[in-house]
């Protein structure tokens, strides 16, 4: 082939490439979004609880490892309980102790008690009849001079201290009949509510020593070991909750009226492109805020957005806390979900 002829077709073919560049840069149609359909963009919420136990002790077991999956209200440590069964054993015994006290009183007293009473009172009393006489005799003599003034002073101090005995006696007897006083079994009564909830409080300390777990998820972190020295404010423990799975999302202010609680969603992830996952709307927040710089689509970065919660069906734990997702919705049938609102997954 002639050197012009190489020449011209070289050229003809750069102004051809060139032509293709300026085509699809500049003359091309903009991809057309569907306008039956809205895209959101967000991550796959991440929430994590911090297990601490609720006394202090030195942890005695620990029964999970990172990387387990464990349910509500399933133990996962324990502390030593020997401390807290004693102060338990100590509570149990002093509202028995007081218990007994109290039924003492009400019970008031008992007729043996009484018939002591009025046994000391009779006795008074003759003791008095004697002594009155004595006094009585003396007193006369005493008046003409007849025994000395010292005599006579033992004999009228003989009688006193007999009408004493008598007035004891019978005051006695009146308390044995009447029995104990209303203020003292109301004290009593309330001495042992007081000790009653201070078993309530040792019986909760000792169950404190054990650890459950509040919610599905998994062991993220394992922070405490056996032997360790736990307290309220040290977690033992960082659970990964996964079940329900939900996205955080962001709605334009203009497609708001669209969106509402219970709409059916899907749910895309890189890491498995050929799957979608199916959702739900759950909660859309009631105030505006401007776009987290989290969610990089150029024309929502300084617009006005709700928050919105979509849950997601994730029987398989595929879709993991952080993920970046896609949700898409169906705006041309905007359908609940099948349990209005509620979740539709099956075995979740």
């Amino acid at each position: 082939m002639p050197k012009p002829l190489k020449v011209l077709l070289v050229l003809l073919l750069l102004a051809a490439a060139a032509f293709g560049a300026y085509y699809y840069f500049h003359l091309r149609p903009a991809e057309q979004k569907p306008k039956d359909q809205l895209t959101l963009y967000g991550n796959v919420d991440i929430r994590q609880v911090h297990l601490a136990f609720h006394a202090n002790g030195r942890i005695e077991r620990i029964l999970v490892e990172e990387g387990d999956q464990v349910k509500p209200g399933q133990l996962v440590s324990e502390l030593d309980p020997v401390r807290y069964q004693a102060n338990l054993a100590r509570t149990q015994a002093e509202v028995a102790a007081q218990a007994q006290v109290l039924a003492r009183l009400l019970a008031g007293s008992r007729p043996q008690e009484i018939a002591e009473a009025r046994a000391r009172l009779a006795g008074a009393k003759a003791a008095l009849s004697d002594a009155t006489h004595l006094y009585q005799r003396n007193k006369e003599l005493y008046q003409r001079r007849a025994i000395p003034a010292q005599t006579y002073d033992s004999i009228e101090a003989r009688f006193l201290a007999a009408k004493a005995d008598v007035e004891r006696a019978r005051e006695a007897l009146n308390l044995a009949i009447e029995g104990p006083r209303q203020q003292d079994i109301a004290a009593a009564r309330a001495q042992l509510e007081a000790l009653k909830a201070a078993r309530q409080l040792a019986e909760r300390e000792l169950k404190d020593t054990k650890l459950y777990a509040t919610g599905e998820g998994v062991i993220q972190q394992r922070i405490l070991e056996p032997g360790d020295m736990a307290s309220p404010s040290t977690p033992a423990f960082t659970v990964a909750l996964n079940n329900p799975v939900w996205v955080r999302a962001y709605v334009p202010e203009t497609m708001l009226g669209k969106v509402v609680p219970g709409m059916a969603a899907a749910i895309h992830t890189d890491s498995f492109p050929d799957r979608s996952f199916p959702g739900w709307v759950g909660y859309i927040s009631p105030t505006a805020e401007f776009t987290p710089k989290t969610v990089q689509t150029p024309e929502l970065r300084t617009k006005l957005v709700y928050r919105a919660r979509i849950y997601a069906c994730n029987p398989g734990h595929e879709l993991r806390l952080g993920m970046p997702v896609t949700v898409t919705l169906d705006l041309k049938n905007p359908k609940r979900s099948a349990r209005g609102g509620q979740n539709p997954c099956p075995g979740q």
